[in-house]
């Protein structure tokens, strides 16, 4: 990886277009028409996507996830993880160039920018002359404009917590609860700031992807190259040249101009390159009007720019060790996840022994342990549960609730007693279990271990 060029203080990106600028701005506009979205989507008579953390639950669609599913976050976690190890080990910095949050919201704003205060000549020309009552008005409907749009980013994400309807009613008072409205104004803030003021500044030194992606990176990466084989030497073409060889680059440096991050990718691979393909698009074009090939810069692999096999290649990138071990893992984390789910059930319960006392006889002359049971249904229908117990000669499960209905994503605490004769348990510590069994049902759909203390 060689050495960047210094970035200037400010940089303006040159507005391009093309098949990679097309698919940029696809993908800004899908995933803020999935995050503006989702909180306005209903089922069942609630928020689709609603993160309950008030009562420690978290509703996806028809799925009700509690505390005890931490495992699933966990396996998330981790295939996002991989997954970005496994993409980042393909194809570079897709991600940063065309899906990351940092640079999907700085598009946004440069968006913003180029509609007030004009193309990169104008905005370039407009701040090194002086200060004008225009300039100030332009700058001053820019950050009006930003920041409302940060404004509504943060109210949506907010919308994720405290369902966005009820936020909707409280917004023409500014009703807000303390934490909705630190955390609308705290995430609008940060918004604004690092894609509308710090931008591409981010990428490069705030990011911690940017400097450790050259270990995730080796020669069959795909990554933007500039050929320089095809473009070398560059200069600027004149009829006068005569027998003079020259490349394709022509030296224009429109590929310096559209790069978000300042660099001029003719001098290899830099960590500030976040993979975007704005001077592909700019190139390209460039090249359409000198009548030379496409693909001058283009994404390809160190290996293939150097002739070790053909760019088409694709099996020898799948096949490397690291892509099969990501793989591998990512599909272990799906398979476990996916088995996980299909044998959880809608009961969860806890199983808390009354420490008041280990054991003590009833006057039917039985051995007694008390316990606490606390049982949540993780669905959205009400159901009825039936309890028993297991697991020692006799014993049977005795208390004032022995079936259970539970309303909709509700949570009963009851008070239970395990009996059973002293003829048939031993002394010291048993193991036993509680059983929850669905309304007419013979096998349980739940069992939690508990022991028994006998005299």
């Amino acid at each position: 990886m060689t050495t960047a060029t210094p970035i200037p203080i400010k940089i303006y990106p040159r507005l391009t277009s093309g098949r990679f600028n097309t698919v940029r701005v696809l993908l800004v506009a899908l995933t803020q028409l999935v995050f503006f979205g989702l909180p306005w989507l209903m089922w069942n008579h609630r928020q689709a996507v609603w993160l309950d953390l008030a009562n420690h639950r978290f509703f996806v669609f028809g799925a009700t996830f509690w505390p005890q599913d931490l495992v699933y976050l966990s396996a998330l976690l981790m295939v996002c993880a991989f997954g970005l190890f496994l993409w980042t080990t393909l194809a570079g910095r897709l991600w940063c160039g065309y899906a990351c949050p940092q640079t999907v919201y700085t598009q946004i704003m440069l968006w913003i920018e180029r509609l007030v205060e004009g193309d990169r000549k104008a905005r370039m020309k407009r701040d090194a002359g002086p200060a004008t009552f225009e300039r100030t008005a332009r700058r001053t409907l820019k950050h009006t404009l930003m920041i409302a749009f940060s404004l509504w980013t943060g109210f949506t994400l907010t919308g994720y917590f405290t369902p966005i309807r009820e936020l909707l009613h409280a917004l023409p008072t500014f009703d807000f609860g303390p934490w909705e409205g630190f955390w609308i104004l705290f995430y609008a803030a940060f918004t604004w700031i690092l894609a509308g003021m710090l931008r591409e500044k981010v990428c490069t030194h705030m990011c911690p992807y940017a400097r450790f992606q050259g270990v995730m990176f080796d020669n069959d990466t795909l990554i933007v190259s500039y050929d320089s084989r095809r473009g070398e030497p560059r200069g600027a073409r004149r009829k006068d040249d005569g027998a003079t060889a020259r490349g394709d680059c022509i030296d224009c440096g429109i590929c310096v101009q559209v790069c978000p991050t300042g660099i001029d990718i003719r001098q290899g691979l830099q960590y500030e390159c976040i993979g975007c393909a704005a001077c592909i698009d700019a190139c390209d074009q460039v090249m359409d009007k000198i009548s030379a090939p496409r693909g001058l810069i283009r994404y390809t692999t160190e290996s293939a720019l150097q002739g070790h096999y053909p760019e088409s290649e694709i099996k020898r990138r799948m096949m490397r060790p690291r892509v099969l071990v990501y793989s591998g893992i990512l599909l272990t984390i799906f398979a476990g996840s996916i088995a996980g789910w299909a044998m959880h059930t809608n009961i969860k319960m806890d199983v808390m022994r009354d420490r008041s006392y280990l054991t003590r006889q009833t006057d039917d002359g039985l051995l007694e342990n008390s316990y606490i049971l606390r049982l949540t249904n993780t669905s959205e229908t009400p159901r009825v549960y039936s309890l028993s117990a297991e697991g020692l000669p006799g014993l049977k499960l005795v208390g004032d609730q022995t079936t259970v209905k539970l309303g909709p994503t509700a949570t009963e605490t009851i008070a239970v007693r395990l009996q059973a004769s002293p003829d048939e348990v031993p002394k010291g510590s048993h193991t036993v279990w509680v059983l929850v069994r669905a309304a007419g049902d013979a096998a349980p759909v739940l069992r939690e271990k508990t022991r028994f203390f006998g005299d």
